[in-house]
């Protein structure tokens, strides 16, 4: 059984920072991508940010130069520092992983529960 679990979001002014975070447990041998996706309220789920196993990142343009996802495979943890937010940037944040529980087993998708953002004066 593997488990997502978010925290960091909140309330922050336009301009500020937040920083996600989403740790993995459970049965866990390894874990390849890991994502964060997020939904406004009326808009379709997007990505944000994406970090494979290797370090190599991706990032949607709305975000790029102002987010910034790293990972810590020691803790099985992902981070989103957000800075420079608007109010645009509101939204439930979502993080994803493709975790491997057994080193003979097949991979799943693991989510997490959300967590949500909301950039506001």
């Amino acid at each position: 059984q593997v488990q997502l679990v978010e925290s960091g979001g909140g309330l922050v002014e336009p301009g500020g920072s937040l920083r996600l975070s989403c740790a993995a447990s459970g049965s866990i041998f390894s874990i390849n991508d890991m994502t964060w996706y997020r939904q406004a309220p009326g808009k379709e789920r997007e990505l944000v940010a994406a970090i494979g196993n290797s370090g190599l990142t991706n990032y949607a343009d709305s975000v790029k130069g102002r987010f910034t996802v790293s990972r810590d495979n020691a803790k099985n943890t992902v981070y989103l520092q957000m800075n420079s937010l608007k109010p645009e940037d509101t939204a439930v944040y979502y993080c994803y992983a493709d975790v491997r529980p057994t080193r003979w087993g097949s991979s799943l998708d693991a989510w997490g529960q959300g967590t949500l953002v909301t950039v506001s004066s």
